[in-house]
């Protein structure tokens, strides 16, 4: 392999990547946006759904394009409720809970100069559902091929969140963000400098923080091997943090798409994930450019890897990819020669309905898209994105043993 030193500028810097939990108000959103759709996909595997939700104090509020058979046989309101109570929003003194809040709908149809490019004769010619670009990104710095930053930050919150859910913390409340700063050496994670956790309280529980940062440190010196002495963390450092959820803040679908992703760590096309059926490029490419992405790394072409793939409305085939490797590449590998093979679809089939029967999008199996919109949509292993089963694919094209 090359020298990866280049693949973020060699010497030492720092980068830094958040996440935000499930109780976040625009996690709330998310998680309601894709609760809707996984019902409208068990009662129509063809539904075509762009659902959007707003959520404030004491309101949830749906809105969006939604074409579903039986469609009014699916009870949002109800489905809004039981997100927000599974999350943990159960008390009404909050401002935000899920047996109290306004609920309003204003969904409707989906717009017919749009179906007429995503519904064909032959499903097979399946047009995308939108113009512009998607990217995928993989790398090999930690077990899951994610960048350390925004994978660690996803696990602490989890951890937070089991704590609270499983009754050991039940002062903690559901909104919370994290951030790490890691500091990398020639491209490589070389240790956290600094760890930022802001946990919402009860109000008896924001005299809790140094068991908070306890809590923390513990975690990551286990998880991560990257703690030292040198390691900062600050938690809750306005002093407390009860008000919260979204009677602190408003909440809205698709409003964490950096969350969503890599942390920042690579490209973003701009595009949202939560609410949207397959048919939509912005979701179900982006998922394919990570299945792409991941197993070129894992075939060892490269120690990263970035795909860029963009489409036209209605129409099949993508319109360009373009690949990044950030000088980390094989030797003897151009990025141009893994653009030739995403080019020849053969390993990679990018047609919007040949990542749909691929992924198994239509019809979900150990998997919701509900459980996408918490703590990240890539690196966990229960999401058919993540299969390794095309490394020997690639392995063999490039003549790699």
């Amino acid at each position: 392999m090359k020298d990866n030193s280049r693949a973020a500028g060699g010497g030492i810097h720092i980068f830094t990547s958040e996440s935000v939990s499930e109780g976040h108000p625009d996690k709330v959103a998310d998680q309601i946006s894709d609760a809707i759709l996984d019902a409208c996909l068990a009662t129509d595997e063809e539904a075509h759904v762009a659902c959007e939700t707003m959520c404030g104090h004491n309101v949830v509020v749906n809105m969006g394009e939604i074409t579903c058979r039986n469609f009014r046989a699916i009870d949002t309101e109800g489905i809004a409720r039981d997100v927000a109570r599974r999350i943990g929003y159960d008390r009404k003194a909050e401002g935000f809970s899920w047996d109290t809040f306004k609920y309003l709908s204003f969904l409707h149809g989906q717009s017919a100069d749009i179906a007429q490019g995503v519904n064909r004769a032959s499903r097979r010619k399946q047009g995308a559902g939108d113009q512009g670009m998607m990217f995928g990104y993989a790398t090999d710095e930690t077990p899951d091929f994610m960048p350390a930053p925004i994978v660690y930050s996803h696990a602490l919150l989890r951890h937070f969140a089991a704590l609270r859910k499983g009754g050991d913390c039940a002062w903690l409340r559901p909104d919370s963000k994290s951030q790490l700063s890691v500091v990398y050496e020639n491209g490589r994670p070389s240790f956290i400098d600094t760890v930022v956790v802001s946990h919402q309280t009860t109000a008896r529980g924001a005299a809790n923080t140094p068991q908070i940062r306890a809590i923390a440190r513990k975690f990551l010196e286990e998880k991560t091997g990257l703690v030292t002495k040198k390691t900062k963390f600050l938690v809750n450092p306005t002093g407390k943090f009860v008000i919260g959820g979204p009677s602190g803040d408003s909440g809205l679908t698709g409003r964490k798409i950096i969350v969503d992703t890599y942390g920042g760590m690579a490209s973003h096309g701009g595009g949202a994930f939560s609410g949207k059926d397959p048919s939509k490029v912005d979701r179900s490419a982006a998922y394919y450019s990570r299945y792409a992405a991941k197993n070129i790394v894992a075939a060892g072409v490269a120690s990263r890897c970035q795909v860029q793939v963009a489409y036209a409305i209605g129409v099949d085939k993508p319109v360009s990819f373009c690949v990044k490797t950030f000088g980390t590449n094989r030797r003897g590998i151009s990025n141009a020669d893994i653009e030739a093979m995403l080019i020849a679809g053969k390993t990679f089939d990018f047609r919007p309905y040949s990542i749909t029967e691929d992924l198994g999008l239509k019809h979900p199996q150990g998997w919701r898209y509900l459980d996408t919109a918490a703590y990240g949509h890539f690196g966990r292993g229960e999401f058919p994105w993540e299969r390794l089963d095309k490394v020997d694919a690639v392995k063999n094209h490039f003549g790699l043993r």
